[in-house]
Formats: structure tokens, sequence, C-alpha cells
């Protein structure tokens, strides 16, 4: 059994074909990086969603995980210490609704929720 999300936790998403990346902001809210896709705003990891512009949106986590499932995955544990949780929720909150360049490889969801989490933005995608 997975434990609650508390703030500043990286929630990782699976969809079909894609996985989605939220940092988790407290009050069952979540902060990630999404992409407009034909006027309808999805996650930022899919095929197709390349060289774009993404936005910062704050969901709940009910909405930001819809039907897919999902799992806290603080994947770089190992690698790095993580930012103090005040911090990364204060910092994600000053991002909601900015925009930023979006690319698969270079800026995509993950890489925004792990450069909140530990001041560094990796991706395994």
């Amino acid at each position: 059994n997975q434990r609650d999300p508390q703030p500043g936790d990286l929630i990782e998403i699976f969809c079909v074909g894609y996985q989605h990346w939220a940092v988790y902001i407290g009050g069952g809210y979540v902060v990630h990086l999404t992409v407009p896709t034909g006027g309808v705003i999805s996650s930022g990891s899919g095929p197709g969603r390349d060289n774009k512009k993404g936005i910062v949106r704050k969901n709940t986590l009910k909405d930001a995980v819809q039907d897919c499932e999902w799992k806290i995955n603080n994947l770089l544990e190992d690698k790095y210490i993580p930012r103090d949780a005040y911090v990364i929720v204060k910092e994600a909150l000053r991002l909601v609704g900015t925009e930023h360049q979006y690319h698969l490889l270079g800026k995509n969801c993950e890489h925004f929720a792990t450069k909140l989490r530990y001041g560094q933005g990796e991706s395994r995608q």
C-alpha cells in the first residue's frame, strides 16, 4: 500500500502510451507542466508533443490523473537531496500560469517536476 502524498512529492501518472509527472503541493492539489493540444490541455509527455509551449497548471490530483494509474515516485533520492517542501511548494505556486518551452527530450513534464523537487531537471524519457 502506498502512503498518502506529502507536499513536495513527485507524482508519476501512467496513461496509455506515456507517463506524466506532477508535484504534489498539499490539500489534494498538484502543479504540473501541460501542453495545449487542439484546444485541450493534456499532459506534457505524450507522443508528438515536441517543440511547443507548455503551461504550468494547478489541478486537483484527481483531475490531473483522470482515469490513469499513479504513484509517488521520488526517483532521484539516491542522487540528490530534495529541497525543503516549503520551498518546492512556494516555487511551484509561483510558476502556475507561466509558459515554458516544451521539448520531449529536453524540457518535458518530468524535467519540470524534478527541477522543483531537487533543483536539477532530469528525465528518463
